[in-house]
């Protein structure tokens, strides 16, 4: 009976899984219906998951040349690949330090470090603003750049990635005469590999994904990047009800995190396991 009854509470859970993910799937089966049908759709039709008449990649077309997707893919993947660059030589020498070096206050100085994941990202818009204008940063992509060169949570899963590492790898390097930055270089960052990919892949979606402090940080056009540009583009086809063309932008600005995340999903699942992020 226990087996049984253990058959049906994990049939349950499936079936409440799978439900969750159809209910979490539904906006996306929407938009990407919405975005090849044909301008001449009617509302009914608009409101419907169904497909009908005829569909194609028109509203893709009328999108692309609406908007300036080009130049706003460069801005992000420059301030994403930016912002990652300066984050993996911060938070893996951070979290060296704190997993390896000893000096006094290291954990009361790691916890205070953690206290700003505790913190809600709006409450940093002043004084980062602040910041940035004395700095002459603003309107510059440098200047979105620059509250993010740093990280807590990055800290933080570098700390526990080299802590799982054995020091036997590193007294091994030490012995055969390698200084403590080969060490780190050569034996400990190709080891941690796993921890920083986990980390790149939390870090691009958070910036691709940011819309408040690009639209407050910058103001002219050729320095949108496309969360602010897609509003902007929105806001206009709004006024004509283009919801197929809006349903297409917004396609194409989510595009490369979806191929992403098909192409490389098991590395991605991975790298997550390895540092034990459920």
């Amino acid at each position: 009976m226990s087996r049984k009854r253990g058959r049906e509470v994990r049939l349950l859970v499936m079936l409440a899984l799978a439900a969750a993910a159809l209910f979490w799937a539904i906006p996306f089966a929407w938009m990407l219906v919405a975005s090849l049908r044909p301008e001449s759709a009617s509302a009914a039709d608009i409101a419907s998951l169904i497909p009908s008449g005829t569909i194609g990649f028109g509203n893709f077309a009328e999108a692309w040349s609406e908007g300036t997707f080009p130049l706003w893919y460069f801005n992000t993947f420059l301030m994403c690949g930016g912002i990652l660059a300066v984050q993996c030589v911060t938070v893996s020498a951070a979290g060296y330090a704190f997993a390896r070096l000893s000096f006094p206050g290291r954990t009361v100085l790691f916890y205070l470090f953690l206290l700003q994941l505790m913190l809600v990202p709006p409450i940093l818009i002043v004084p980062n603003l602040t910041t940035i204008v004395s700095l002459g940063l603003y309107d510059r992509l440098p200047g979105v750049m620059a509250p993010y060169l740093a990280s807590a949570f990055g800290t933080f899963l570098m700390r526990q990635t080299f802590r799982s590492i054995p020091r036997d790898y590193e007294d091994a390097a030490m012995l055969d005469g390698a200084s403590l930055p080969q060490v780190i270089w050569h034996v400990l960052l190709p080891l941690a590999r796993p921890g920083l990919a986990a980390f790149a892949i939390v870090s691009v979606s958070y910036h691709w994904n940011e819309f408040l402090w690009p639209l407050i940080a910058l103001s002219s056009p050729e320095n949108q990047v496309l969360t602010v540009g897609l509003a902007s583009f929105t806001s206009g086809a709004e006024s004509a009800t283009e919801w197929g063309v809006i349903a297409a932008g917004t396609l194409l600005v989510a595009a490369p995190l979806i191929l992403i995340f098909v192409i490389f999903q098991r590395r991605i699942v991975s790298s997550f396991v390895f540092t034990g992020i459920k």
